[in-house]
């Protein structure tokens, strides 16, 4: 059992996480979203297609132009209210590392923290556990924010995802998040080279087996470009192959910019695992 805000989802349900950048810099997008009545086109538009839930972000992952963290709040707070004035069941996630972002977009009605820089405010934890949100543990291997890696080098990446992420679920339940509202993210392409990210990949079912629901990040990455060799705006046939390897290993939760795509590929997985019933199943029973 998965608990995300006000909903419950169980062991087999594959959850796609739709990306809504609130930012003029994204790697992706270029700031399609960067208004706040575009960006809530964009959440129409994924719950339409199927999403789950939405991934708010204020600020771009990568280095870029400086947001501090009052800039993060006006990007983030009223748009989240805006979103969960129109949409009250949906499950809304907000993506930072800064405790005092966590606070007043979960005072605004965010479900989820999204901690992709792993821990690095530490008290973004408590956070969690003060307003009962859910809470997403990943691994950067003790980066800064918004650096991008120099010559990684890890023994066994896995090992070292699986060390980083479940230590920093155990003590957010310690300080009170609840255990069925914590996921661990390997973080592909954060702090992290092509081969770890591949690696990862490969792998992933070793972070499954720790018992807690892995989330993954996959869409349009560096890792997909350099292996296909394409550019960011030719990535999404690599992305969705390193999407049914993660489903069929057992991953939960899928951040991503091409919901409609994402969601067919795991309906199908889901489907082959023998979790899904076919939309229809008329060939050869006429």
């Amino acid at each position: 059992m998965l608990i995300l805000g006000r909903r419950t989802f169980a062991d087999t349900d594959l959850l796609v996480m739709a990306i809504v950048n609130r930012t003029r810099d994204s790697f992706y997008d270029n700031g399609a979203t960067w208004q706040e009545d575009k960006a809530l086109e964009r959440v129409r538009s994924v719950v339409a297609a199927g999403a789950d839930l939405v991934d708010i972000g204020g600020v771009k992952a990568g280095p870029g132009e400086v947001v501090d963290v009052e800039e993060e709040l006006r990007r983030t707070v009223p748009f989240v209210a805006r979103v969960r004035e129109e949409f009250p069941d949906l499950v809304i996630s907000v993506d930072t590392w800064r405790a005092a972002v966590g606070r007043e977009v979960c005072r605004a009605g965010a479900d989820v923290l999204n901690d992709a820089w792993g821990g690095f405010d530490p008290d973004l934890a408590q956070v969690a556990a003060e307003f009962g949100a859910a809470l997403v543990c990943t691994h950067t291997n003790g980066a800064t924010p918004r650096t991008a890696p120099h010559r990684p080098s890890y023994d066994d990446v896995v090992a070292a995802a699986i060390e980083a992420t479940v230590g920093l679920a155990e003590r957010a339940a310690s300080l009170g998040v609840s255990r069925d509202s914590l996921l661990i993210d390997p973080a592909h392409d954060f702090d992290k080279n092509t081969w770890h990210s591949l690696e990862l990949t490969r792998r992933l079912d070793e972070m499954v087996a720790t018992g807690w629901p892995v989330l993954v990040s996959l869409s349009n990455k560096d890792f997909v470009g350099e292996t296909l060799d394409r550019p960011v705006g030719e990535r999404l046939t690599g992305t969705l192959a390193a999407t049914a390897v993660s489903a069929w290993h057992g991953a939960r939760v899928y951040r991503v910019h091409e919901v409609a795509e994402t969601r067919e590929v795991l309906d199908m997985v889901a489907s082959i695992r023998g979790d899904r019933p076919p939309a229809r199943a008329v060939r050869g029973l006429a």
